[in-house]
């Protein structure tokens, strides 16, 4: 008898899951008490769909199938069941089979497994989620190859498998299609995966902003308060669907000009949204009626919850449980809402007054409602628009990583604005922020460096340096704060990239021009000298000189500085036109503006002002628009304008390299069955816990992927170095390997160059007479290796980036300044080279100061080996090489550190699932 409370019960398998039509479900193990809900799941299905699961006329089950489909011993046979609101849409299981076909016990590793999905709920993806968890759950317990009978005609089910991503086989036998799939995962597998997850999530977003009927839960009669509020948001900023307010003391038919109803359920039409707005302890009840209806998501603005200490976090617990049981999606709690801008749509369901932003190009997602205000205001303050806004408040469910799937996909969003306070999965938003920044801008602020209250998130051991060098990885342009995420998203929505560093710089004030170029050079850009136009210019002469630096070919970007004219004759308006009117003769080059107490000109520049009607002199026509097409980004200071550049530069040289990803490569002597027999027997009588491996098993694991360590013998005494260094040959190295004076050669605790037994008897009795006795120093004895630069490689498992590959110099430049540059595995060949040429010490390598280069080659060999060591094996959870002596020719790795322990959850590579809080 196995219960939702047996301890055998495997609750680990339970998972949310986002199906294909952006609802969700959740897979959890069937159980005894599931006979009810399996009976009355079966009623439902069609005669049909229970023809092609017992390819026979099955009408009931019977007692005996219900015993049967319920009772689980989760090794040989497991039952999982998709279920809504606690009642099952699809179940799947298997059962283990042996080379006969007849049930059977480990070690076999084949299992018969089989489908059965409502009606109702098929073309949902209900099967293809099932096949992703069984799957997994097959593998953890031993099963490598899923065998299944599915009739020729059922079409539906051959192509859950077919498109499944595994490898297969399939053949006809006695009338029915048998099928064989390798539950190994593949790169089209996890591919297959993710597309998935990408559509899925994407469109589970798309339903929150394009509702065609929104309800308002919780308005007051008296128009106060955060309800009514977003009423009158939705209302005056012309919402295209139909509008519903929902007030339990509702005495009249309208409330603020919109339908009144007592209780959601008695609107009597689909409602799509649901906008929250009462205390805390009645949202359970108001999710409740949102799911009976048919909800589809929530806007939940009530506060109470994981920001207000322990209580309120189990409650938002709860909340996450409740919604997700209905199939459901959540934007919140303390959400501050959502905006789409989409004329057919027209959605504000935020506390945002009307009336809500222009239309633009540009996506934002906050966290704080707080921060949320002040980027809408400064993007409102400079004419810019927006495709779309969430402010996810304590993102309970919707996260920036489903609100990056749906911008990766919508058209409408050029540049992605995106001010976090934590990560919450960094691998996976690294993943995401990658693909996404392939086709448009990622622009990521980092309010905090911990996890704020509210914000149930597992978070990461790294530090914050080390997550920002892996956002640049990703293509992700970290800025420092908000302001600079609207200056730079500024330009990135209405500038072509630049194709270089060369930047050119002219205006009407040479000590604009000078501050330009000098914030230009500390941002590693290449500006041309200065081109001074003196405060006589007029618009007619920036044309020119504008129209000239476009053209050139000495130039990837401009910045053009402005102050006011003395006689202040000049329209401001006109300058602008003149600007437009050179960048629209030589488009391809970015251009921002930098200026000094000229807000009319900033006006005049904006989207907003490149509709406003123009008057233009006689000879220039009888007035009419500037060109619409052409927005130029203005600063108040030459440091934000050329930050913005630089960004979109950078941003620039990514994308170009992100064309060629480079590989992983293979190489014959990598003996990775070798490596996992080895750590099998490592960890056979290890619990829980990290183990750190002995220096022998540590080379051992190391040899079998081509990573020699050389070798070190124990001196306890000063006769047994002596016959250490007989037996590896002069000159040999004597050091001590405390943990105290490890790598410290600074200390004094190692000896090189050590050319005889003199020598080293001498230098014996030193170290034990200034450090202490042998037994304290464990001394040691190695060879001799050619000198080079002295590196520090490493690899770390993080509990949410996964794994990551670091580099460094030995000694103060990594320890003491934090020289050390990271990357995610597994690392291809250009991660690699980027990898030791993205430190601030590597001319160190490449021969500085007339100093012979070291072999980078080894290097980076060194880097993808140990790379694939621990992408191949999770068991491995940290490696350190240090040092390695990189010579001229060659390497030499002087000592190794190993942790291993069992493989922990790969949450990242397993089936898809949401966040579990």
């Amino acid at each position: 008898m196995t219960t939702a409370s047996d301890p055998s019960y495997p609750a680990h398998w339970e998972a949310d899951v986002v199906l294909r039509d952006g609802g969700t479900a959740r897979i959890r193990p069937i159980t005894t008490e599931d006979a009810g809900r399996l009976v009355s799941f079966y009623e439902q299905v069609s005669d049909e769909s229970k023809y092609y699961r017992f390819f026979a006329p099955y009408p009931r089950l019977s007692a005996r199938d219900v015993h049967r489909f319920t009772h689980h011993d989760y090794v040989d046979r497991v039952g999982l069941a998709a279920t809504i609101g606690e009642e099952f849409i699809g179940t799947v299981r298997y059962d283990r089979i042996g080379p006969d076909g007849r049930p059977a016990s480990a070690p076999a590793d084949e299992a018969e497994v089989a489908f059965l999905v409502q009606d109702a709920h098929q073309g949902r993806g209900v099967a293809s989620a099932l096949l992703e968890h069984i799957g997994a759950v097959a593998r953890e317990r031993g099963i490598r190859r899923f065998a299944a009978e599915v009739l020729p005609a059922n079409n539906k089910m051959i192509k859950v498998f077919k498109d499944a991503g595994y490898e297969q086989k399939r053949s006809f036998e006695e009338g029915s299609v048998h099928l064989t799939l390798d539950l190994e995962p593949t790169a089209q597998s996890l591919a297959v995966q993710r597309a998935r997850e990408q559509r899925a999530e994407a469109r589970s977003v798309q339903r929150l902003l394009t509702p065609r009927s929104v309800a308002v839960i919780g308005v007051s009669r008296s128009g106060a308060g955060v309800g009514a509020a977003a009423l009158r948001n939705l209302r005056d900023s012309g919402f295209r669907g139909h509008l519903y307010a929902v007030n339990e003391a509702a005495t009249t038919d309208l409330l603020d000009g919109v339908r009144a109803y007592r209780t959601l359920g008695a609107v009597g039409a689909p409602v799509d949204l649901a906008v929250i707005a009462v205390p805390a302890e009645r949202v359970p009840e108001a999710v409740a009626a949102c799911g009976e209806h048919g909800v589809q998501g929530l806007v939940v603005l009530s506060a109470g919850y994981g920001e207000s200490g322990a209580a309120g976090l189990d409650r938002q617990r709860e909340l996450v449980r409740q919604v997700r049981s209905y199939g459901m999606r959540l934007i919140g709690p303390n959400a501050y809402g959502v905006i789409n801008t989409d004329p057919e749509v027209a959605l504000n369901a935020s506390l945002t007054p009307a009336p809500a932003p222009n239309r633009g190009r540009i996506g934002l997602f906050t966290q704080s409602g707080a921060i949320g205000i002040s980027l809408l205001s400064a993007l409102l303050r400079r004419g810019e628009g927006l495709s779309s806004f969430v402010s996810a408040g304590n993102r309970a469910d919707v996260s920036g990583n489903d609100i990056l799937q749906y911008w990766y996909e919508d058209e409408a969003t050029d540049v992605a604005l995106m001010y976090l306070e934590t990560l919450g999965n960094p691998r996976k938003f690294t993943r995401l922020a990658r693909r996404t920044a392939a086709v448009k801008p990622v622009v990521v602020a980092r309010g905090g460096r911990h996890t704020p209250a509210g914000h149930v998130v597992p978070g990461t051991r790294l530090p914050d340096a080390t997550v920002s060098a892996l956002l640049r990885q990703a293509g992700v342009i970290r800025v420092g704060t908000v302001t600079e995420l609207v200056d730079v998203g500024l330009l990135l929505a209405s500038q072509p990239l630049p194709a270089g560093p060369r930047v050119a710089i002219l205006g009407n004030s040479e000590s604009l021009g000078v501050l330009s170029y000098d914030a230009c050079l500390a941002q590693g850009l290449r500006p041309g000298a200065p081109q001074d136009l003196t405060t006589a210019a007029t618009p007619a002469d920036f044309r020119t000189a504008l129209g000239a630096a476009l053209g050139s070919a000495e130039s990837d970007a401009v910045i053009v500085t402005v102050i006011p004219w003395v006689n202040e004759q000049e329209p401001q308006d006109d300058l602008a036109d003149a600007l437009r009117d050179a960048v629209a003769a030589h488009p391809g080059k970015p251009l921002a503006v930098v200026h000094v107490e000229l807000a009319e000109l900033v006006d005049a520049l904006s989207p907003a002002g490149a509709l406003a009607p123009r008057t233009r002199p006689a000879d220039e026509g009888e007035g009419g628009y500037a060109r619409p097409d052409v927005r130029i980004p203005a600063y108040p200071a030459a440091e934000r304008a050329v930050r913005a550049v630089a960004e979109a530069v950078r941003y620039g040289q990514w994308r170009r390299a992100a064309a060629d990803a480079g590989h992983v490569p293979e190489y014959e002597d990598i003996d990775e069955a070798g490596a996992a027999a080895r750590l099998a027997a490592l960890l056979a009588d290890v619990g829980e816990g990290v183990v750190t491996l002995t220096e022998p098993d540590a080379t051992a694991l190391l040899a079998h992927y081509g990573i020699r360590v050389l070798p070190t013998v124990a001196a306890p005494t000063a006769d047994a170095a002596v016959r250490a260094a007989r037996s590896l040959g002069y000159p040999v190295a004597l050091k001590t390997t405390a943990p105290h004076l490890r790598h410290r050669a600074d200390l004094g605790g190692v000896r090189l160059d050590l050319g005889g037994e003199a020598d080293l008897r001498r230098s014996y009795e030193e170290l034990t007479d200034l450090l202490g006795t042998p037994d304290e120093l464990l001394p040691v004895v190695q060879a001799m290796v050619p000198r080079g630069v002295d590196t520090v490689v490493r690899s770390v498992i993080d509990p949410a980036a996964g794994a990551v590959l670091s580099f460094g110099l030995a000694g103060v430049a990594s320890e003491l300044l934090g020289d050390t540059a990271h990357r995610l595995v597994p690392a291809t060949d250009r991660d690699a080279a980027g990898l030791i040429r993205s430190i601030r010490a590597a001319p160190l390598l490449f021969g500085w100061r007339g100093s012979d280069p070291v072999d980078t080659p080894a290097l980076e060999e060194l880097l993808l080996r140990l790379s694939r060591l621990v992408d191949d094996h999770p068991e491995v959870v940290g490696v350190t090489l240090e040092p390695v002596v990189v010579a001229t020719e060659g390497l030499s790795v002087l000592s190794a550190s190993v942790r291993v322990a069992h493989p922990p959850a790969r949450t990242d590579m397993g089936p898809r699932t949401l966040p579990s809080y």
